[in-house]
């Protein structure tokens, strides 16, 4: 499992919301300003919980994915295999996650969708079982 190229400096390790994931990732926010945008690095196996993007109005998220393999999965919709350039629009009020591969390491950019009285809610990790299902 070799480490990828990141596009963007890969950043320190995500001590600030390491306790949402499963596994070690790395942030660098691009910016803060105007619409935050941070580059996240999964090593192998590494998820986040799932979680919800709240809005009154607007809000959401949108990866970009940049390198590796990784996985995006909705609440009751079968997991989404992702790769470099593919794009994923999450809703506000959507739950979801989003992590790499067991056998890879992934890169995707996050933007915040801006939006009104927005706000994240961390659930409950993805389950082993359910993870070690995926290819």
């Amino acid at each position: 499992m070799n480490e990828i190229k990141d596009i963007f400096p890969r950043g320190g390790a995500n001590t600030a919301f390491a306790r949402y994931f499963t596994g070690k990732s790395y942030l660098n926010m691009l910016t803060a300003e105007g619409v935050p945008i941070g580059n996240v690095t999964f090593e192998p196996a590494c998820r986040n919980n799932w979680h919800i993007h709240h809005a009154d109005k607007g809000g959401g998220q949108i990866l970009l994915c940049t390198g590796g393999r990784g996985w995006y999965q909705e609440w009751g919709q079968p997991a989404r295999e992702l790769h470099a350039g593919d794009v994923v629009v999450i809703p506000a009020e959507v739950k979801h996650w989003h992590g790499v591969a067991k056998d890879s390491w992934f890169a995707h950019l996050a933007v915040e969708v801006p939006g009104e009285n927005t706000s994240n809610e961390w659930l409950e990790p993805v389950s082993d079982e359910d993870y070690t299902k995926l290819p």
